[in-house]
């Protein structure tokens, strides 16, 4: 232990660091928030606390996420590209017995190690079929949330298809690892926002805190109480009016949260980092205008995230940051600024940016995989009836060209294989014909974009920068030769609710 205060106190000490002490970290996730969700990127939808936050640290304008729930997760929590953990694949269903791998050193761990406090409120989502990979199993102190993808607002529950059961329904929600049954008609955002305040209210403020607070909002179901939706009455597409309300109902709880650090004054000494866990979802109300794609893809609309760091700790606030930042260089950057060491991880993808983000320096980071899926070739081309081109003149790269891969080096972004729904969808007050997923589109395996002149990803130029387009090959090769195999089992037909009627580890 005072070897450990004799290495935290040299680190904040050092040039550059005007941390007295070991900040707290209060990490939000919103969930399937859209670029074209908040009021700064010029959305209908008001959001005056986010709006107001981001203003004055620095608004992340060049991040990236993953363009789906669990893999962004598994990202944030071990600072490692899914390849690497055996995630390539879609999600973790709520009935597949495997998890994050128990073998990962997680960032509340290392925190942990650092002397931290470490507290989750909200959607875990990193598997749950054995005691071993439940939240308090992985490094947090505390617990309450719910274990699984998505649920109902109120009720807490979720159904699923059991092999040789059919449908169970059942609660999701846990204090701890004990099921917590009280909870029934209780708005899940204002819960959670509760929670996450008692956990700040009775912190002491001596020890350094880390709070990880994973919201439902927005993730479908449409749900929201009625008083949210009246600022957004004017908004005449209904699923985007309630998906408005949603997030008017998040922005509130974002303030809440804020609020009461202050009013526990520690707020001064506090690191707040607002992220979404992947892009918005238009089919639910969400919007990325005027990127490409959407939810589920690696178009930037899935991909480019909302994000933002708040902190008196800053040392250049009001700031809008365009450097490359992804959600794996979270875990080195946090537990960086927090004095703590990654000794006991596996070998790390992300990188410490808080020099980035503070300072205002370059990014260390030249080079972003956004994934490598050789399953997703199994699948349907994709959801909006684009039709692949196979285009075969690469292939003595070394590269399959027919898997569904995605890389981003400085302003180039690379894809090969089926990528998935390509439309721009409009804004709720517009209407274009790119944005009709009726309109069928051509889509060569190989498709290469300058992403810095052609954020929208309108022009494919492979054709005119071969040289590129087999240097990003080759980098997926290496890439792919380092992956892990995939670890996607079938659900597991023992899966079950427990004897108090709620979903839980059975195996």
């Amino acid at each position: 232990m005072a070897l450990r205060l004799i290495v935290v106190a040299l680190f904040f000490s050092s040039p550059g660091v005007l941390v007295a002490q070991q900040p707290h970290i209060v990490f939000i996730l919103a969930d399937d928030l859209g670029w074209n969700d908040v009021g700064y990127h010029g959305s209908e939808i008001s959001t005056p606390n986010l709006d107001n936050l981001s203003a004055d640290g620095v608004r992340l304008e060049n991040y990236y996420v993953q363009p789906i729930c669990t893999p962004s997760r598994s990202q944030l929590m071990t600072g490692r590209y899914q390849i690497h953990t055996g995630l390539q694949h879609s999600i973790i269903h709520g009935c597949q017995p495997y998890c994050l791998p128990l073998d990962e050193k997680l960032l509340p761990q290392l925190l942990k190690e650092a002397g931290y406090s470490t507290h989750m409120v909200g959607k875990w989502h990193l598997g749950m079929y054995k005691e071993e990979c439940l939240p308090t199993r992985r490094g947090f102190d505390t617990y309450f949330g719910y274990l699984a993808g998505h649920e109902n607002y109120y009720s807490h529950k979720w159904c699923a298809h059991i092999p040789e059961q059919g449908v169970h329904c059942a609660l999701d929600l846990r204090d701890g690892e004990e099921v917590a049954s009280n909870y029934s008609g209780v708005y899940s955002t204002e819960l959670f926002a509760q929670k996450t305040i008692s956990i700040i209210e009775n912190h002491q403020s001596t020890q350094p805190l880390f709070l990880y607070v994973a919201l439902q909002s927005v993730h479908a179901p449409l749900q929201v109480p009625k008083r949210y939706l009246t600022p957004n009455k004017l908004i005449t597409d209904e699923n985007r009016r309630l998906y408005a309300g949603m997030v008017a109902a998040m922005d509130e709880a974002v303030g809440n949260i804020t609020l009461a650090l202050k009013q526990q004054g520690l707020w001064d000494n506090t690191i707040l980092v607002f992220s979404t866990d992947n892009g918005g979802q238009p089919l639910y109300g969400g919007s990325n205008w005027p990127l490409r794609g959407n939810k589920g893809a690696m178009w930037e609309g899935g991909v480019r995230g909302v994000g933002f760091v708040a902190s008196p700790l800053l040392q250049q606030p009001v700031t809008i940051s365009h450097e490359l930042i992804h959600i794996s260089d979270w875990l080195p950057t946090l537990v960086g600024v927090a004095g703590g060491s990654t000794n006991g991880t596996k070998r790390l993808d992300g990188f410490n940016m808080w020099n980035t983000i503070s300072k205002g320096d370059s990014s260390p980071r030249e080079e972003l995989l956004h994934n490598i899926d050789p399953l997703a070739h199994e699948i349907p081309t994709s959801q909006c009836d684009d039709e692949v081109v196979h285009d075969d003149s690469w292939a003595d790269v070394g590269f399959n060209t027919y898997i569904q891969a995605a890389i981003r080096s400085s302003k180039w972004k690379l894809f090969t294989g089926p990528q998935g729904c390509s439309v721009w969808h409009s804004r709720s007050d517009q209407s274009t014909s790119e944005s009709s997923p009726s309109v069928k589109r051509q889509l060569k395996t190989v498709m290469l974009f300058d992403i810095e002149n052609d954020p929208q990803e309108t022009k494919d130029v492979s054709a005119q920068y071969p040289d590129v387009v087999k240097d990003l090959l080759k980098r997926l090769k290496s890439h792919q030769e380092s992956a892990v195999p995939i670890n996607f089992p079938r659900d597991d037909p023992k899966c079950k609710p427990g004897p108090d009627e709620a979903w839980g580890p059975w195996a």
